[in-house]
């Protein structure tokens, strides 16, 4: 039974992906008003507790493979488990948050009530890209290393999007909400998040066999990077911090891959 303990953990995920997709199916968009009398197109912040779930998912997710090590309760099963149930959390949730500020940013344009839904839908080349670096993963355990992963890992792609209704509606700056609300930047976040997971670029792996400096110090790093983002700009870090996340791993890819 202790064996199994991961994989309830895993399964915790899945259900938290699960709530992230009820949370992100809003009714739908609605109309508002400024403090001008402006009238605008919006839709209900309940959005944004699709990224709150999301990074429980994330925070279970982890938590899940951490156990399996100390428990030596590593398995196929729990293997396979954790890519279902991170496409759900990673993959098919963010692309809904996805597809919702796609509705609404072209919502915003003259011609709003015109615009065909297939506009949408590249919003859904995002989980069609974790599950394949996800099957790829698993394809080649074997051969997998426990220092840098091959292709951006889908957690890391599902946090980026998890996070732009919390910035959207938490930072209150007017270039924020205009860049999210541009369907360029939009579509560009679905084709780099896409292409970084099913690439073969050396990304460093957050598994710690130690608390060595020099086995850690990028590590290291990156944390300690994180958490001075996180205190100067709260919400916005979490992009960022994925961001330098990538440029950090791509550029000392030396020290570990």
């Amino acid at each position: 039974m202790v064996k199994q303990i991961p994989n309830l953990f895993t399964l915790l995920n899945l259900v938290f992906g699960c709530m992230a997709c009820v949370a992100a199916l809003q009714p739908g968009i609605i109309m508002t008003a400024d403090n001008s009398g402006q009238l605008y197109y919006d839709v209900p912040e309940q959005i944004w507790l699709a990224s709150l779930f999301i990074l429980a998912g994330a925070l279970v997710d982890y938590f899940d493979g951490l156990l399996a090590r100390l428990l030596k309760a590593s398995s196929a099963m729990g293997r396979e488990l954790d890519s279902l149930s991170d496409v759900v959390s990673f993959g098919v949730a963010p692309s809904l948050i996805l597809y919702q500020f796609l509705r609404l940013s072209w919502a915003q344009g003259e011609q709003a009530l015109d615009q065909s839904v297939y506009l949408l839908w590249p919003a859904f080349l995002l989980p069609a890209a974790a599950a394949w670096r996800l099957a790829r993963f698993n394809l080649n355990h074997a051969t997998s290393t426990q220092n840098y992963f091959k292709g951006l890992p889908v957690p890391a792609a599902g946090l980026f999007v998890a996070s732009l209704p919390l910035v959207y509606w938490q930072v209150n700056e007017a270039w924020v909400s205009s860049l999210l609300l541009n369907t360029f930047f939009l579509y560009g976040v679905i084709l780099v998040l896409s292409g970084l997971m099913l690439s073969q670029l050396p990304i460093l792996a957050f598994k710690f066999t130690s608390l060595s400096w020099k086995e850690n110090k990028l590590r290291f790093g990156v944390l300690l990077l994180s958490i001075v983002l996180l205190l100067l700009l709260q919400w916005l870090a979490i992009p960022l911090i994925i961001m330098v996340y990538v440029l950090l791993s791509l550029f000392f890819k030396k020290l570990f891959a």
